[in-house]
């Protein structure tokens, strides 16, 4: 991204703001309304930017929005899923939108990855909040996208299933870029290993966990971000 903005009426959503993200986890924070949700809307391609540029693996969001979409997943805070599906047959559906080839052996390994075996043979309406998170996650990673977005990904579950689903997204930051938007300090702790912070549409920070630390004088991540962001 470089010198990204996004102008809603008279207000800044997104102001001027320039970053980029390799592969692992990147941890992108900030309170509520500070411009973190239209950031990702515009590097998924949902919504333009005012002005600025932003790129995802080489393709640019808005003349080449297809060959983005091809190479992002992308879980929303609201996951949007069809409820009267069942789960497998979601990822199929899935599955053909994105055109994968032997695609009962990709869904297979993906209920796998995320734990959903159990619940596979049931219908999304039927799922708990947690379960449902997972089969978000399954669509955004069935693809095998070289970047993933995910927006509060573990809002909803309980901490054994936080366990799992904080190991599998540091799984796939072993191969994958992966920026995580979440309010969870001990989440960002446990899995990124770069952080950016936003407040109102501008950076505050852009550093490794360790080096804003030491920045710090390695305070607490939560008191960080309560003294760049509370004001």
């Amino acid at each position: 991204m470089e010198h990204l903005t996004k102008v809603y009426g008279a207000q800044k959503a997104v102001d001027d703001i320039s970053f980029s993200a390799e592969k692992g986890v990147l941890g992108f924070l900030g309170p509520n309304g500070a411009g973190k949700s239209t950031t990702m809307k515009i590097l998924t391609c949902f919504i333009p930017q005012s002005s600025g540029s932003a790129s995802v693996a080489g393709y640019d969001v808005v003349s080449q929005p297809l060959d983005v979409r091809r190479r992002i997943g992308y879980l929303p805070e609201s996951n949007p899923l069809y409820t009267d599906m069942y789960v497998k047959e979601s990822l199929g559906f899935i599955a053909d939108v994105h055109g994968i080839e032997n695609a009962p052996v990709k869904i297979a390994e993906v209920i796998e990855r995320t734990g959903l075996g159990p619940e596979q043979h049931k219908k999304i309406g039927q799922l708990s909040k947690g379960y449902r998170q997972r089969v978000g996650l399954a669509q955004a990673i069935l693809h095998d996208p070289e970047v993933l977005i995910l927006d509060e990904p573990t809002s909803g579950l309980d901490p054994n299933q936080l366990i799992g689903i904080r190991q599998l997204i540091r799984d796939l930051g072993q191969t994958k870029t992966v920026i995580l938007s979440t309010h969870i300090m001990q989440e960002v702790e446990a899995v990124c290993d770069k952080v950016i912070i936003i407040k109102k549409g501008k950076i505050v920070a852009d550093d490794s966990l360790g080096g804003l630390r030491a920045a710090h004088q390695q305070d607490s991540l939560e008191n960080i971000f309560i003294k760049l962001t509370n004001n």
